[in-house]
């Protein structure tokens, strides 16, 4: 790995665990979830990085690809928040997620995440079989009597690729594949009271840009140009709707139509069941050495 690439995953872990700590201290009842969110986002350009994805508050039963919109007054309450949020630096990604449990009965649940993240980070080095990574996740979750939630999982960190290769599962897949140095990536545990599964609901407020295409209407070419901008990454419909206004509506559904960004809807858990999420980001270098990138 070049070593000025290897120097931007460092920073963007840095700032992203700087990041998330801001935000964790910003999750109280009664604040505003959409200020909030724009604080933190404001926070990572002011600490000179880019977001690698809009920043993410998910709550209760949902587990993730959940982003308020520019109009939704909702605030926190009796809830159990999971922040999540990354951030790049010319590419290179730190991602990070944390869960605080602003109801006051689910703090096991909050530990289990955490606990398992923090055991599976023992057992990560060169050689480490994927599998083994998601047994200990899996084992540890279920030793507070709850389940992991098996179609989520954490994932390389490409350059401006939030997901690629190794996935890194959250039970004992049979993934014989080995951790290697050179590798980038994020362990990402969500644990559930619930059955263990999520699925897709609800309108997506996340994008990603898929394919360059060209496209006949003037707005959505204006629209198409400011998403190119993005670099590939995730990006809010809440960027684009203060920016352009309504107009940006019809843009993504025609862009949608078109195959030219990708829709991410909410992932909710399929029994409603409370999930909570524990995340940092790994770094293997070149000559072993595993750097935890978003660690404090």
């Amino acid at each position: 790995m070049d070593e000025q690439i290897k120097t931007n995953y460092i920073t963007a872990g840095k700032i992203s665990a700087e990041a998330l700590e801001y935000g964790k201290s910003l999750i109280k009842k009664g604040n505003s979830i959409l200020e909030t969110t724009e604080l933190i986002e404001k926070k990572i350009y002011e600490l000179g990085g880019k977001p690698a994805f809009p920043v993410q508050f998910s709550c209760d039963e949902i587990a993730a690809h959940f982003c308020i919109e520019e109009d939704d007054e909702a605030v926190f309450d009796e809830q159990v928040v999971s922040l999540d949020l990354g951030v790049h630096v010319n590419g290179a990604i730190g991602d990070n997620a944390y869960t605080v449990d602003l109801s006051g009965k689910y703090g096991d649940l909050v530990k289990a995440a955490q606990k398992a993240l923090e055991e599976a980070l023992k057992i990560i080095n060169v050689g480490t079989e994927l599998r083994a990574i998601g047994k200990i996740i899996s084992d540890t979750i279920k030793g507070y009597g709850y389940n992991p939630v098996r179609n989520l999982s954490g994932h390389g960190l490409g350059l401006y690729n939030i997901h690629t290769k190794p996935t890194i599962p959250n039970f004992d897949d049979g993934n014989k594949t080995k951790l290697q140095k050179g590798m980038a990536f994020a362990v990402e545990p969500f644990a559930t009271a619930g059955s263990g599964v999520v699925h897709e609901a609800g309108l997506p407020t996340v994008f990603m840009l898929e394919h360059k295409r060209p496209v006949r209407s003037p707005i959505t070419r204006e629209i198409l140009k400011e998403i190119e901008t993005y670099e590939g990454l995730p990006f809010a419909k809440r960027w684009l709707t203060k920016k352009f206004g309504a107009k940006a509506n019809f843009a993504l559904r025609e862009l949608a139509q078109l195959g030219i960004i990708h829709q991410f809807p909410p992932l909710v858990e399929v029994s409603k069941g409370i999930v909570t999420q524990a995340e940092h980001s790994i770094l293997i270098d070149d000559g072993g050495e595993v750097i935890v990138l978003t660690k404090n």
